[in-house]
This record gives structure tokens, sequence and C-alpha cells, in this order.
């Protein structure tokens, strides 16, 4: 069984990159799922030990143009 619960954080398109930052320096993040003002899904980075450095670069490049294409999001952080 899997102890683990979300945490939602609302932000404007500008702050995401910010946002997504601080939450993987932080550490005890599992995925991060970003939503658009709608409700879908566009994009999930899984924060895994072993992929931060492989995985990381490229999603946040990919974050950084989302965010000038949103102007409200939703975060969802997955913890454990």
């Amino acid at each position: 069984m899997k102890n683990e619960y979300e945490e939602e954080f609302k932000v404007s398109g500008a702050e995401v990159l910010k946002k997504v930052k601080e939450i993987i320096k932080k550490g005890n993040a599992r995925k991060i799922i970003i939503k658009n003002e709608k409700g879908k899904e566009i994009v999930t980075i899984p924060l895994n030990i072993g992929a931060v450095g492989a995985i990381l670069v490229p999603a946040l490049a990919a974050v950084g143009t989302m965010a000038a294409l949103l102007t409200k999001c939703t975060i969802v952080v997955v913890k454990k």
C-alpha cells in the first residue's frame, strides 16, 4: 500500500518554472504534474532519485517554454 498524497498549487504561467524548481529543491516530491486552467494534464515529471540529472534538464526546459504559453495552471505534487 502506497502512502502517497497530493498537494496542489495554483500559479500563473510566469511563476510555474520558479515553483517547480522550488519543489524539486525541497526533495520530498515523487512526481510533479502540471495542468492547464481546464484541468487537462500537460506534463508529468517523475522525480526518481536516479533520474534527477538525466530527466530534469529537458523537463525544466519544457516547463519554461510551456510557462510562456500559459496564463494560469495547477501544479500537482505527489509526495510520499
